[in-house]
């Protein structure tokens, strides 16, 4: 595993885990790495949290004084910045975000000249130079410039635009753009196809991201569509490269949910061909029950979107994501992108003359219980033989209406045992079962908060 770099970026706390310094060097790394040959051209976009602002402008330092140029989108969306890098010849793009996380967090997410995550090579190396190194300053005429690139955030705007294969005059749509990358973008992606938008959450302070808004808390919402009688609505999160649904009815549509209406409404147009839906292991039983009923296949993946590009790319698959609602459509765009997956929606709903919850209704979400628990030793907890015999014995009693999934995590001492039945109380009792064996085998040190879904 990387040190400094996850499956999402370089992320932690502002000047605490991720620093202006580190911001800087990183800068100078990617200006010099990209610029042997020819002057380096890197795009940088960013969300609306404080530190945003701080490391834009320590990167930008950093690119100009190896020599690169630094083109600024300023607030805008990780999807956004893929497709600038990808379609505009920039070497690489940077998106500051911490995504979903709280304002006081921030990451740097490095994306190559295809709008994709950055090669674990190339990682390596900016990690190498973090842990000390030394590479030129540039001088003279040699010196990188600023450009200010608004432009190129308004150029994709204009690509979901004509994306849109529907009017959306006569919908009411709400948005909750979680004062985040969406807050000036989405409703006028909306409005200029013809939607009647109601937008929440729009007002950034550089404090409020996230904070009780957008995917994470999309309850919020709900209320919203309820109470205006709206036909559908849309929660984002911090750098909008998730997108979470809400029906006419006010119930969540998830990603699972959103992998199911699409795939089969591209089943139904013969545009699917044998291709397969990309899940991770974290997808619902439901959404695997619902693809077999219409003969959809699917491959599943470990937790994260990259793992889910990834596979998508290498085996040509067409759609694939996550229940969070990072959602890839690899025929536009080589990241999750919630506004995309919005238009996506809007337009099956308007293809089939259906509301969201007559498309969504197949689908049934099985209960979920998941615990994260701090052991000793993650592997040996893994492959302790009573434990072993725990799990199996779970996926005997679940049978064919249920399942059971034990993983690592990749940055902490935790163990995630989650369970998924029909009945709620069995997903607790089964979940609870295998903890008290990690427990008697001495591996157990403290169950955290745990979660139903």
């Amino acid at each position: 595993m990387s040190k400094y770099f996850g499956t999402d970026g370089f992320r932690g706390e502002a000047n605490k885990d991720l620093t202006v310094e580190h911001a800087f060097k990183i800068g100078r790394f990617i200006g010099y790495w990209y610029g042997k040959e020819h002057k380096a051209k890197i795009v940088i976009g960013k969300d609306t949290r404080l530190s945003s602002y701080m490391f834009e402008c320590a990167l930008s330092a950093g690119i100009t004084a190896s020599g690169g140029d630094a083109y600024l989108l300023h607030v805008t969306t990780t999807p956004s910045v893929s497709y600038v890098a990808r379609t505009e010849d920039f070497d690489c793009g940077i998106m500051i975000s911490a995504s979903h996380n709280p304002f006081y967090d921030n990451g740097i997410k490095l994306l190559n000249g295809e709008g994709e995550k950055m090669e674990d090579s190339v990682i390596d190396e900016v990690e190498k130079f973090l842990d000390g190194g030394d590479i030129p300053y540039a001088t003279g005429e040699d010196i990188g410039v600023v450009v200010d690139y608004s432009a190129g955030r308004n150029r994709y705007i204009g690509y979901l635009i004509s994306l849109a294969t529907h009017s959306y005059r006569g919908k009411k749509i709400g948005l909750d753009c979680s004062n985040g990358s969406t807050w000036m973008i989405a409703k006028s992606v909306f409005d200029a196809l013809g939607a009647d938008t109601y937008v929440i959450n729009n007002t950034p302070n550089g404090k409020n991201i996230n904070t009780n808004c957008g995917s994470t808390h999309i309850e919020h919402l709900q209320q919203f569509v309820i109470d205006n009688k709206l036909d559908v609505g849309f929660a984002f999160d911090g750098d909008a490269d998730r997108c979470l649904a809400i029906d006419e009815n006010g119930k969540i549509i998830n990603g699972d949910h959103i992998l199911y209406i699409y795939a089969r409404y591209m089943q139904e147009r013969g545009k699917l061909g044998d291709t397969k839906v990309v899940t991770t292991v974290m997808s619902n039983l439901g959404l695997y029950k619902a693809l077999d009923s219409i003969g959809v296949g699917y491959e599943k993946t470990a937790v994260g979107d990259k793992y889910v590009y990834e596979n998508m790319r290498a085996n040509g698959h067409l759609i694939g994501g996550e229940q969070s609602g990072h959602i890839i459509f690899t025929k536009y765009a080589n990241t999750g992108d919630g506004l995309l997956t919005a238009i996506k929606i809007m337009q099956a709903m308007l293809d089939k003359k259906m509301p969201l919850s007559q498309l969504a209704a197949p689908v049934t979400i099985y209960p979920q219980v998941l615990k994260n628990v701090i052991v000793d030793d993650k592997d040996g907890t893994m492959n302790d033989p009573e434990v072993k015999k725990a799990v199996e014995e779970v996926t005997r009693r679940l049978g064919d209406d249920g399942r059971i999934l034990l993983r690592k995590s990749g940055t902490e001492p935790v163990l995630r045992v989650m369970v998924e039945a029909i009945d709620p109380d069995k997903c607790e009792s089964n979940v609870d079962y295998v903890i008290d064996a990690m427990a008697k085998q001495g591996h157990l040190i403290k169950v955290k908060p745990y979660q139903k879904i």
